[in-house]
């Protein structure tokens, strides 16, 4: 019997990256990256961002998208992954990223020419060269206006207050801004349809979970809002993909140049956030997904929907079905390690040693280390905030009083979800045995580290998975 693998891609700020899973031995067979700094410098994008003199605007350049696209499935080509025996693609891409295209793109896309890359075939689709990304955060005024005009509703209704980085505040902009790239504008994507779309050759859906980080999408209904679509920009929701689960429609030929098979089916690209709960295997409620990164996220399936009474957190779609929620701390593993950079001690001491000498609770001394403008709960006060004489007190004891304020902190912001037996952890810092036996104190659940890299484009592959069965 002949095996058929699924392939995950995951588009993310810096990259992109392939999984080839093995769906009848769940185990990953090949994997291929590609960094926008490093393999694409002609993009000037190091981190996957364009400069630009405005620090509040964020945005990357769709093109390197496209070559990255063309770059990934050589490297997996040449490095003899399966392709031929791929039976199906799934993916997803950055959130809240949206992607601008004019009349050019919908006769391009069905005409895809193998002789010559995507990024010179589809140079002439943009509507705006520059597609703004989640870190972008220009877009204050428009979200104020959104807030004024609709309330609360904007949170019941799509899941999330105003947000700046989130899609529609920054349609909005782009319409006040630019009203005539906005009049030439017939399609607006995600990222993760964008992506889609290129491989089917025509124009892919957004689903649920990546539509969900819009303020657009009526998560009651599952489609847009008409009311708050049409406040953001005149006649957006023609400009709209439809919003639906499951096939976006098969493997356009021009792809058959890397192996693969024309006409195998691919699934609807979601978000990663939303890719990486079902890459962890989180996609049921009851458990939840703490990833220690950069920032500290903590992401759950959810029993039923219902918002975060203070604002911080958000909710998504769940590609599995449902929804899922999503709180993001922005003061993670960074601020650990300058706390720990600043005590002079290893990682051994802070991971381990600091909390044998030091009693769980720390004796009700907690300390939070707010070296960036925090999110959850939205602060601009720098600095460390303890609830005793910080400087003063030992090195073992300023640690476990940052961990557990950090852990403390996010049980305190999750607790609207509700309660959890298990919590998988992934990230750098969750090979921490401190941080791990904090977790598991404060929770009160069973703390299960994984082992899952790359989870994201996983998921994706996993959800591609389900075209097969």
């Amino acid at each position: 019997m002949q095996k058929r693998y699924t392939l995950g891609i995951d588009s993310s700020t810096q990259g992109v990256k392939a999984c080839v899973y093995d769906p009848a031995e769940d185990r990953v067979a090949a994997t291929a990256s590609v960094n926008f700094g490093a393999d694409l410098p002609q993009y000037g994008c190091p981190d996957g961002v364009l400069p630009n003199p405005d620090p509040l605007v964020k945005q990357s350049d769709p093109m390197m998208w496209l070559d990255a696209l063309d770059m990934l499935f050589g490297r997996l080509n040449s490095a003899g992954a399966p392709m031929s025996e791929i039976a199906a693609i799934g993916g997803d891409g950055q959130q809240h990223g949206s992607v601008y295209l004019n009349r050019n793109w919908r006769e391009i896309l069905p005409a895809l020419n193998p002789e010559r890359t995507l990024a010179e075939q589809l140079a002439t689709a943009f509507a705006r060269p520059a597609a703004p990304i989640w870190m972008d955060s220009s877009t204050g005024n428009e979200c104020r206006e959104l807030s004024a005009r609709f309330g609360g509703r904007l949170q019941t209704d799509t899941g999330s207050p105003a947000i700046e980085r989130f899609t529609g505040p920054q349609i909005r902009r782009f319409w006040r801004t630019c009203p005539e790239e906005y009049a030439n504008t017939t399609d607006i994507h995600l990222v993760s349809s964008f992506l889609c779309s290129v491989l089917i050759g025509g124009t892919a859906p957004i689903d649920r979970g990546d539509g969900a980080g819009m303020n657009l999408l009526n998560l009651h209904t599952n489609v847009w809002d008409p009311e708050i679509a049409e406040f953001t920009a005149p006649g957006l929701i023609k400009k709209l993909p439809p919003v639906r689960d499951g096939r976006a429609g098969n493997l356009h030929p021009y792809f058959a140049k890397y192996g693969l098979r024309p006409g195998i089916p691919v699934a609807v690209w979601t978000g990663d956030n939303p890719a990486s709960l079902v890459g962890c295997g989180a996609e049921k409620p009851g458990c939840a997904v703490v990833s220690l990164g950069t920032s500290d996220t903590f992401f759950a399936a959810m029993d039923h929907f219902h918002t975060d009474p203070d604002g911080c957190g958000h909710v998504f779609g769940n590609p599995a079905g449902g929804c899922m929620c999503l709180t993001c701390f922005k003061n993670g593993s960074l601020a650990r390690d300058r706390v720990r950079r600043e005590i002079g001690v290893d990682w051994k001491f802070f991971d381990e040693t600091a909390f044998d000498l030091t009693p769980p609770g720390n004796l009700g001394r907690q300390a939070l280390p707010w070296f960036e403008p925090e999110i959850t709960p939205p602060s601009k006060e720098l600095g460390i905030k303890a609830n005793f004489d910080y400087a003063a007190a030992a090195p073992e004891v300023k640690i476990r009083a940052v961990v557990e304020g950090q852990i403390g902190n996010m049980r305190e912001h999750t607790r609207w979800i509700g309660d959890f037996s298990e919590i998988r952890v992934t990230g750098g810092a969750s090979r921490s045995r401190g941080i791990r036996e904090v977790l598991a104190d404060i929770f009160k659940a069973q703390v299960v580290p994984l082992e899952v890299t790359d989870s994201a484009a996983l998921g994706g592959a996993k959800l591609a998975a389900k075209e097969l069965e």
